[in-house]
């Protein structure tokens, strides 16, 4: 664990803990990694993708893709610090793909794939068969959280790393226990506004 990431997210209030939350997955928990109150802070993000920069650099890439929308800001400054070439993957009829002559310059290069939170691994997945469809060589993938110990052959990637591995309770909404003790959801972060709306309480 990179405890310069975890004082990076800290500073940015990334990291929300005693609280009430849907995941992406459907699942609730305690802990919420909210990348997005990083992603304004520029000085911060460009420190986090210099980290990001040195796990992937062994692997020699030449292009470092992400799914958008937030891994188009990682695959950017992450790039950069490599002196690489960046593009993103997007949803296209409901799976991700490259596009605006992306594929072209995937097509047989060495691409680092990047993501911010790693759950269930799925974006990160669509994203590494998105390169490879366009022709493209994935060579790692690397992450700012991995939070649902996913590993290298979870996401169909030679390599895995994260600058944080953190994990965190998950529970169905029927066995949660903060949902039994009454603990208001947040509807600021995660799938807690659609949670709520789907049970008329939004």
């Amino acid at each position: 664990m990179s405890a310069q990431a975890a004082e990076v997210l800290a500073r940015a209030g990334a990291i929300l803990t005693g609280t009430h939350v849907v995941y992406t997955s459907g699942k609730h928990g305690s802990v919420y990694i909210n990348k997005d109150a990083v992603y304004p802070h520029t000085a911060q993000i460009a420190e986090l993708c210099r980290e990001l920069a040195e796990l992937g650099r062994p692997y020699r890439p030449e292009v470092v893709c992400g799914p958008a929308l937030g891994g188009v800001i990682l695959a950017q400054w992450t790039a950069h610090a490599l002196g690489a070439l960046a593009v993103y993957a997007e949803k296209v009829e409901g799976r991700l793909a490259l596009r605006r002559g992306y594929d072209g310059i995937v097509r047989d290069r060495r691409v680092l794939v990047v993501e911010d939170v790693v759950n269930t691994g799925g974006s990160l997945r669509e994203t590494v068969r998105a390169v490879r469809a366009a022709g493209g060589i994935v060579v790692a993938a690397v992450a700012l959280v991995n939070r649902g110990g996913m590993r290298a052959s979870d996401v169909e990637v030679p390599a895995l790393h994260a600058l944080m591995d953190v994990a965190l309770d998950a529970w169905d909404a029927e066995a949660c226990p903060l949902c039994r003790a009454g603990v208001p959801v947040n509807a600021a972060v995660g799938k807690g506004r659609e949670f709520l709306a789907a049970r008329g309480r939004a």
